[in-house]
């Protein structure tokens, strides 16, 4: 890998920033200052210093984020927040994007990554991830909508879903469930409510696949996923 390419990916700026601290002698690549970026680099062997501090190299970067409401699971959008623009710079850099998407006002996990391995693992249709949710709906949720959910709905686009299991915390004028299902169709949880004649009016990702989310985090924040986390995907 070129050295003015490594350093950036490291979050040392772009390929210009760090022509600027080759020049002013801030880099050394095995105890030789570096005089040219273009120069190839050996990122898991050559020892890369930048005023003197060891560069560690690593490829991927996973993150969990409590999703807050009104920010869309985008990397851009011209007239919405989306969960980028909430990471700070030295994540950032990255560039890792949302797998799967929350609708903008639905609130809980998301992982972000750049490890396209994983996400497809994650998002491929012939895995059958479980996804579990919790929701409040508008309208007694009843047994029959246990039994109408483990069968599949019927989408308003025609499309029958696969099982969804559903689990009543509070049957009431506003209901409280959880709910497990292994596809993301667009709006799936609000559309197979409305299959059954009811709203859901608020809705959270309590997880994906092994990977549960801290509620130790805050609405809008993030941290890196743990090695034990890392290793359940």
């Amino acid at each position: 890998m070129r050295l003015d390419k490594f350093l950036s990916h490291m979050g040392y700026g772009t390929r210009s920033e760090v022509k600027v601290l080759i020049k002013s002698k801030a880099i050394e690549v095995n105890d030789v200052v570096a005089k040219n970026g273009s120069n190839h680099v050996n990122e898991l062997e050559d020892k890369v210093t930048v005023y003197g501090e060891i560069v560690e190299y690593r490829e991927f970067i996973y993150l969990m984020m409590n999703k807050p409401p009104g920010v869309v699971s985008a990397t851009e959008d011209s007239r919405d927040q989306t969960v980028i623009d909430l990471l700070d710079d030295d994540v950032k850099h990255f560039e890792p994007y949302p797998v799967g998407r929350l609708d903008k006002d639905t609130v809980g996990l998301l992982l972000l990554t750049n490890d396209g391995a994983l996400t497809h693992r994650l998002l491929s249709p012939k895995k059958d991830v479980p996804k579990v949710y919790y929701a409040k709906v508008a309208g007694r949720v009843t047994e029959e909508d246990i039994v109408a959910f483990k069968e599949g709905v019927i989408l308003d686009d025609g499309y029958h879903t696969k099982p969804g299991y559903l689990t009543i915390l509070k049957s009431d004028q506003i209901s409280e469930i959880e709910l497990t299902i292994t596809e993301g169709k667009f709006h799936q949880v609000k559309r197979m409510f409305q299959a059954v004649d009811k709203e859901v009016v608020y809705l959270k990702r309590l997880s994906m696949g092994a990977l549960k989310l801290d509620e130790s985090l805050e609405e809008g924040s993030y941290r890196e996923l743990t090695e034990e986390e890392l290793l359940s995907l």
